[in-house]
């Protein structure tokens, strides 16, 4: 069966997702994980793609981005799935296929849900019971979308910066984004989203969780 062509339109923020091959372990130390974001920078610059949240966990990989030019994304992802199994294979020893076929990926088409996908990236090791805080976990967008940490690989997006008028005040409104987890509801409408295809567009009114409530991605 023929590949469906993706619909990438420049200028409109994607959610893209890979996953290891059959779930397997795809980051097994914090120096693949340098090696992997190393890359990302390198090569988000390179395709002309604005890199606004992520997270690397052990088998998967979240990403929120937008293009600025055609095929941007698609360019970007397949020369970072190159490069890395490249390392990968040569550092474990190992051949063969890493990552779960194409990426997957899915428009971000309304200005609410781009900012609870931030949240929803940015929670994933909170749900995987990893750690207890998101600021907890070094290997997501967190602090530097919620602290200030200073980053070369993040871009904030419009939304973002529409949060508050100085940088204090936007960090102090992202972290209260963070006082509840993301609903049930919410969560599956991502996960269908990013497993289909389907443009991100949730216009009903966003259900919100206790915290601690979700699971692990899967």
């Amino acid at each position: 069966m023929a590949r469906l062509t993706r619909v990438a339109p420049v200028g409109v923020p994607q959610h893209i997702l890979q996953r290891g091959n059959n779930r397997q372990v795809c980051f097994a130390s914090e120096e693949d994980m340098k090696a992997y974001l190393n890359w990302l920078k390198e090569l988000s610059l390179k395709h002309q793609v604005d890199v606004h949240a992520w997270v690397l966990m052990t088998n998967h990989v979240h990403l929120l981005c937008t293009p600025w030019k055609e095929n941007a994304i698609s360019r970007m992802m397949q020369s970072i799935g190159r490069l890395y199994v490249r390392y990968y294979n040569h550092t474990y020893q190992r051949s063969g296929t890493l990552w779960e076929g194409r990426f997957k990926s899915c428009l971000v088409q309304s200005e609410r849900y781009l900012l609870e996908l931030y949240r929803y990236i940015e929670l994933n090791p909170v749900r995987a019971d990893m750690v207890n805080d998101p600021s907890d976990y070094s290997w997501s967008s967190y602090t530097i979308n919620a602290l200030g940490v200073e980053s070369e690989l993040q871009t904030p997006h419009p939304e973002y910066l529409a949060l508050g008028r100085s940088k204090k005040e936007r960090l102090s409104n992202y972290r209260d984004l963070f006082k509840a987890h993301v609903g049930t509801d919410l969560l599956m409408e991502i996960r269908e989203n990013i497993n289909k295809g389907l443009a991100c567009n949730y216009s009903d009114t966003l259900t919100i969780g206790k915290a601690g409530t979700g699971k692990p991605d899967r």
